[in-house]
């Protein structure tokens, strides 16, 4: 399917917020895939669909993991909206037929990112942070340099400034974002 007709369909179920948001992490994630020499149209396509599951209600959600046997943590049994990704992933192969796995695992992972992420899952997770709608952080400009710079050390100031976040918050944090920051701090030490 072309990304006009993916585009089209995604925008149906979006809000128009929401759809300047997917157009802007397509968008971002293009340009980090030509910095980086990663497929752009496998960016793009990433992009559009990361978030097709977001419209869904959690109790939708639960019902899609639980038929098509999606393995749900406690965590995100609790706070259902961590499954976005995952059911993203399930929307984009079912309903879109997207069967290349690496665009499947960034759409699955944008969320709380994995340790071991491929070079398509770091642009996609990075991209939905600092595509240019977003303002929701003071050090975006920084973060928006840093990743055309320097991809792994952006993730990880990403990771940190979302775990910092969810700290002052005290909300929950999915056990596998924090995975995710530890590993690739040890992982740049080495």
């Amino acid at each position: 399917m072309k990304l006009s007709k993916i585009a089209k369909k995604i925008e149906k179920v979006q809000s128009d917020k929401r759809f300047e948001h997917t157009l802007g992490v397509s968008y971002t994630a293009a340009a980090l895939a030509m910095r980086y020499k990663e497929n752009v149209e496998n960016a793009r396509l990433a992009g559009l669909l990361h978030d097709c599951g977001k419209h869904l209600s959690d109790e939708r959600m639960l019902e899609l993991c639980d038929k098509y046997s999606i393995k749900v943590s406690k965590v995100e049994r609790e706070n259902p909206f961590l499954l976005h990704g995952k059911v993203g992933a399930l929307i984009a192969k079912k309903k879109f037929d997207i069967d290349n796995e690496d665009v499947l695992d960034a759409i699955s992972y944008h969320v709380t990112g994995k340790p071991k992420m491929t070079l398509l899952g770091k642009i996609i997770f990075i991209a939905d942070y600092i595509e240019p709608n977003r303002d929701f952080a003071d050090n975006l400009p920084m973060l928006r340099e840093l990743a055309f710079e320097d991809l792994d050390l952006c993730l990880i100031k990403i990771l940190e400034c979302t775990l910092k976040h969810l700290n002052n918050k005290k909300s929950v944090i999915d056990p596998t974002t924090q995975e995710t920051y530890d590993y690739y701090m040890k992982e740049c030490l080495k």
